[in-house]
């Protein structure tokens, strides 16, 4: 053997090995006589008392126990100890068949010329490193139940054995051995012929394959590659990852995952193509315009149904029925579309009765009316977002119901003491109506009613018989 595969093999350092091989045995290896021992106690202490902090550690070891020790030598006898080391997850070993494993990581990448997080979600086959990948701006159960749905069928199999972390999505309660799945996701798995299962807490090398698979999406798919939208990026990843990778050699297994896929079908439960989606239904009504209004956009039925309708979401489309007769079906627009019309060419002019409607009116009525009141609206506006439009109009309808005098005294009392609850300002006009008499209007009566027609002709009118009505203004005994 030779020197560095010798001192690999024992442990020892290559100039350890050169020098036994050139004094023989007469070499004698003492122990050093200045090594420094700390007992394994006060270690352990330590540990507990800096809650596993290594570096404090070593000041406490070195400033209040008087050991002068290295840092690297500390945490070396730390380790040792078995301080803070965690349990590696039981390894298993990859059988035809055997599990498959589904995870999520977040990334920020750049689509469309601007930084967006997307959620990565991939499912991995343990044995043959096959994998299946897709991106999300958001991900919640119904989009895991629809990728899951997406990955087998596209595959045509499924393993026993789902692998997941102790995600919400699908556990309901408890965590590793002790979890209990959501009895909607048992059902879903039930019908592609596995089951869930998550690991222990904090061992998610349990699922080393599928971590791995997002560091090879970081290193291998993201680095030079440009993304015009999601779609192209969902493009881009299926394509590289069911073709590219999936036919590439493992450096180290030797191993293509496609060809491996081929003679692990024979281990896995077969899936249909033809198994029906996930949906989720919501019930809708349609307008008088024949619209139903869906995540904000508005889909036109042409069958001119009128009343109530189920609207079933599926992953990229939604069907609308009433009753069991499908009255349109339209394809998903691209996410973050709000307060569309669909079709663009639909026969008609008619607009849906909920549209879009900004504030920027009532806005700019709030700003021309005082300096005062515009400061306030920079101070209550500020990172509000979407709530900026409701407290425009809270704030417009306050300004319609107040004096002008007294709306400045409100607003004014307002901004000096930081108040942000509109509902509060109603509280301090009635405050300052209440305890200020120079709010209290002055009516002037103008007199000249009494020169018009219509008064000069109510005088021959017969007087009213308010007979009936006198005991209500007298003292009552009852």
């Amino acid at each position: 053997m030779s020197k560095h595969e010798i001192a690999r093999v024992i442990g020892v350092s290559r100039n350890t090995v050169k020098s036994i091989i050139k004094n023989g045995a007469a070499l004698h290896i003492a122990p050093r006589s200045d090594a420094i021992v700390v007992s394994d106690e006060i270690l352990t202490q330590l540990y507990k008392d800096c809650s596993g902090w290594r570096e404090r550690m070593w000041e406490k070891l070195t400033d209040e126990h008087k050991v002068d020790i290295g840092y690297s030598t500390m945490t070396r006898k730390v380790r040792e100890l078995g301080l803070g080391v965690r349990p590696r997850a039981t390894h298993v070993g990859d059988v035809p068949g055997g599990e498959m494993q589904h995870d999520t990581s977040p990334h920020r990448i750049k689509v469309g010329g601007q930084m967006v997080l997307v959620v990565t979600v991939t499912l991995y086959f343990r044995y043959s490193k096959q994998i299946y990948i897709r991106f999300y701006r958001a991900f919640n159960r119904f989009r895991m139940k629809c990728f899951i749905h997406e990955a087998l069928t596209f595959y045509g199999y499924s393993a026993p054995e789902c692998i997941i972390d102790n995600t919400n999505l699908a556990v309901l309660r408890g965590t590793g051995k002790d979890a209990v799945m959501h009895p909607e996701m048992e059902s879903f798995a039930r019908r592609y012929g596995f089951r869930f299962v998550a690991h222990e807490l904090r061992h998610s090398n349990r699922k080393a394959g599928e971590e791995r698979g997002f560091w090879t999406v970081e290193t291998n798919f993201f680095p030079g590659r440009t993304f015009a939208s999601m779609e192209d990026l969902n493009v881009q990843g299926h394509r590289w990852a069911t073709e590219t990778r999936a036919n590439k050699m493992r450096a180290k297994s030797q191993l293509i995952p496609a060809k491996a896929f081929e003679h692990e079908t024979a281990f896995l439960a077969p899936v249909q193509a033809e198994m029906p989606a996930p949906y989720v239904p919501h019930d809708r009504r349609i307008d008088q315009y024949g619209f139903v209004a869906f995540d904000s956009n508005y889909y036109w039925l042409p069958s001119g149904a009128i009343g109530m309708a189920k609207v079933l979401q599926y992953a990229n489309e939604i069907k609308i029925y009433q009753g069991r007769r499908l009255l349109a079906a339209y394809a998903l627009p691209v996410e973050g579309t709000k307060n569309k019309i669909f079709p663009a060419d639909r026969p008609h002019g008619y607009q849906p009765r909920h549209t879009e409607n900004r504030s920027g009116d009532e806005e700019a009525l709030l700003r021309s009316h005082s300096a005062a009141l515009s400061a306030y609206l920079d101070f209550i506006l500020k990172g509000q977002g979407a709530l900026r439009h409701r407290m425009i109009r809270q704030l417009h309808g306050l300004y319609r119901r107040l004096s002008p005098t007294l709306l400045d005294r409100v607003i004014a009392r307002a901004h000096r003491y930081r108040v942000e609850d509109l509902r509060s300002l109603d509280e301090i006009a009635r405050l300052l109506a209440r305890d200020d008499a120079e709010f209290i209007p002055a009516v002037t009566c103008d007199h000249s009613y009494e020169e018009r027609h219509e008064y000069l002709e109510g005088r021959f009118t017969d007087p009213p018989e308010i007979e009936s009505y006198e005991h209500m203004t007298g003292d009552c005994d009852e």
